[in-house]
């Protein structure tokens, strides 16, 4: 037969690189924040295909494939995460996983909480927690920055959202908030302690949306508690009470997990002493703001973010099947040197001229946060930041003991392997 020498079918797509292996579960799970970079790196590509467990997974990494994975018209949300994330980070029914008009209208109801003045709330109130806490800090002869930020994260919290909680729940609530995105990632019994913690803290959270539905508990009109009960889904209902006590969550979980990051400050002003000091003079809060951007950007949080391919595409002649899996390096992209100079290099001034590119700094995500997929706390976490750096950097005084500060790049999130602990001066 003949063909046609001017037919104008599309060229037949390129194979995408292969990492080899039957499966690279393992090899994830002993780097997640690495593995996705150096297999890039070692196959020349922004995008390669492997099995995540024993899933098709296309891998993809730097500012063009994250501005790729945040476009709604090639990629959805629904069916992406596993399942075990689902039951423990997420909580299944949760606004992570919408998609298109129903997305959107459930998002809203989490951006209508970010007003600069709420914000503002809710570090004052982080401020004060952390001011009483100093007091029982100084108390002992050490304390685990990470256990106990997440403590003063729980209450102050807590008390923004409008949930009740009780001086005798504080540890409770805090250990179960805290095994939401702590052990999210962890295998064995760590992973069921954690789906446990899930299942009972939607219990309470349920419990404070049903109250106040009921009328039995007075909650502020403009707090979290009170924006889920009251939330009408795209479909004209209330969302039941499971689906609610996820949502509500949401706000909890996520601001809570802030302590990540606080802890990173803790261990970017040990490591790069010279920061205090503008920290300390920063009269308009520009170089807290640079401080903590820089950390989000060099410090690890989550590698990765997930997402299933909506209808067949190419991009970059790779060719990109209906319903497989796609996979986007975070941790990666932030370090990417064709986005950042001297990408391995601590220096928070370098957001001085930064372009506000939402595809090159992912560290919550890409895009826009009222539209997409970004995470809408995070201006919560930039506040809490900020404020957390100003107390360690001047606020509080306090030694660092001799430790094991190395980062253990195997956990997610990654930390400390000693949790930085701290002596708290007494005055």
């Amino acid at each position: 037969m003949k063909t046609n020498a001017h037919s104008t079918a599309a060229p037949a797509s390129r194979a995408l690189p292969r990492d080899g292996r039957l499966d690279a579960t393992l090899a994830l799970k002993r780097d997640p924040y690495g593995y996705l970079r150096s297999q890039c790196e070692r196959l020349g590509s922004d995008a390669f295909q492997t099995r995540i467990l024993l899933q098709r997974t296309i891998c993809i990494t730097g500012p063009q494939a994250a501005q790729l994975f945040y476009d709604p018209q090639r990629f959805m949300r629904k069916g992406a995460a596993p399942m075990r994330l689902q039951a423990t980070l997420f909580g299944r029914g949760g606004v992570q996983a919408m998609d298109d008009a129903a997305h959107g209208v459930r998002k809203a109801m989490f951006m209508n909480l970010m007003t600069p003045s709420r914000i503002g709330e809710l570090g004052d109130l982080f401020d004060e927690t952390w001011r009483a806490a100093m007091h029982r800090w100084a108390a002992a002869p050490r304390v685990e920055l990470y256990a106990a930020v997440r403590e003063v994260l729980t209450r102050a919290v807590c008390r923004w959202a409008g949930v009740p909680l009780a001086e005798a729940e504080v540890p409770l609530r805090t250990k179960q908030l805290s095994a939401l995105f702590d052990l999210a990632g962890a295998v064995g019994p760590w992973h069921w302690f954690s789906r446990y913690a899930r299942f009972r803290a939607q219990q309470w959270c349920g419990g404070v949306i049903e109250r106040i539905r009921a009328g039995q508990l007075a909650v502020p009109p403009d707090s979290a508690a009170y924006a889920v009960a009251r939330h009408v889904d795209a479909d004209g209902r209330r969302l039941d009470a499971r689906t609610a006590a996820v949502e509500l969550l949401n706000v909890l979980r996520p601001t809570v997990a802030v302590a990540v990051y606080i802890v990173h400050e803790a261990l970017a002003l040990h490591a790069f002493p010279a920061c205090r000091a503008p920290l300390r003079d920063d009269t308009d809060g520009r170089y807290a703001g640079w401080f903590a951007q820089e950390v989000r950007r060099f410090y690890p949080f989550f590698p990765a973010a997930v997402a299933r391919v909506r209808q067949d595409f190419d991009w970059q002649g790779w060719h990109f099947p209906k319903g497989r899996r796609v996979m986007l390096d975070l941790h990666g992209t932030n370090h990417d040197p064709r986005a950042w100079q001297e990408p391995l290099r601590f220096q928070p001034e370098r957001f001085a001229t930064w372009n506000d590119n939402p595809f090159s700094f992912v560290p919550q995500g890409g895009g826009n946060a009222a539209t997409g997929h970004r995470c809408p706390g995070e201006w919560i976490t930039l506040e809490l930041m900020q404020r957390a750096a100003r107390w360690l950097a001047g606020g509080m005084g306090y030694e660092v003991p001799p430790q094991d500060l190395a980062l253990d790049m195997t956990r997610l999130p990654a930390i400390p392997k000693s949790g930085f602990m701290i002596a708290v001066h007494g005055d």
